[in-house]
C-alpha cells in the first residue's frame, strides 16, 4: 500500500504489529476516559528521539483518529458548538467517547497525531527531520514505532479530527494549532511483548 492511500484514508494496513498497537491503544484511552477523565498518561505520550542522536526530544501527547471512512467530525464539532459551558462540553465529550467509541479497533487509523501551538520550533524540528522513532512504555508493553513525519493542513481529516477533539477537552485552543502525523512503518518497528508472543 502506498503512503498517500494511507494519508488519504482510502486504505488500511493489516500488518498484525498495527493491530496489537491500536488494540492496546484502543483499551488504555478507553481506561483513560472512563477512570480518569480523559487526562493522558504515558501511554498515550511516546518519547520522541531521532535516529543517531542519544538524547530523545522529549515526550509528545498523541492522539489516534478514526479513518475517514468512520470520521466522527460532524458529531465532535457539534459537541463542542451546542453550547459555551465549558464543563457541559466536557461530560458530553466524556459520555460520547466512554461508549462505543474504542470499541472496534480496525477504525482507526495508524497514522498518530500531535498537536503544537503555532509556529513551535518544536514542530519544525521534528517535520524538518522527516523520520522520527516514537517509544511507548506503560501497562507491562512497549513500542519503538519508526515514523515520517507529516504535517497537516486545515482541510485534511486528520487535521479536523484532531482539532475538534482536542477543542472539546481546551476550550482556549488555538485555531491556528499545528497538527503533525506520524505515519508508523510497521515491519521497522518493535513490540516488547511482540505480535508472536500476543497482546497484553
Amino acid at each position: 500500500m502506498s503512503s498517500l492511500a494511507k494519508i488519504l484514508g482510502s486504505s488500511i494496513d493489516n500488518h498484525p504489529r498495527r493491530d496489537l498497537f491500536l488494540k492496546w491503544q484502543c483499551h488504555i484511552r478507553q481506561i483513560s476516559i472512563r477512570q480518569m477523565d480523559g487526562m493522558p498518561d504515558d501511554a498515550m505520550m511516546p518519547t520522541l528521539r531521532f535516529k543517531h542522536l542519544a538524547e530523545p526530544m522529549g515526550q509528545i501527547i498523541t492522539l489516534i483518529n478514526k479513518t475517514k471512512n468512520y470520521s466522527v467530525v460532524p458529531e465532535m464539532r457539534h459537541m463542542a458548538k451546542k453550547t459555551n459551558d465549558v464543563s457541559q462540553i466536557r461530560q458530553e465529550a466524556l459520555k460520547f467517547f466512554a461508549e462505543a467509541y474504542y470499541q472496534k479497533p480496525a477504525t482507526f487509523s495508524d497514522i498518530l497525531t500531535a498537536t503544537f501551538v503555532p509556529n513551535s520550533l518544536g514542530a519544525k524540528k521534528i517535520y524538518k527531520k522527516n523520520q522520527c522513532i516514537l517509544h511507548f512504555s506503560a501497562y507491562a508493553q512497549e513500542f519503538d514505532l519508526q515514523c515520517k513525519v507529516w504535517r497537516f493542513e486545515k482541510h485534511h481529516h486528520l487535521y479536523q479530527s484532531t482539532w475538534w477533539h482536542n477543542k472539546l477537552f481546551n476550550s482556549s485552543l488555538h485555531p491556528d494549532t499545528e497538527v503533525l502525523g506520524f505515519e508508523v512503518d510497521w515491519e521497522s518497528s518493535t513490540a516488547a511483548p511482540d505480535i508472536h508472543k500476543g497482546s497484553t
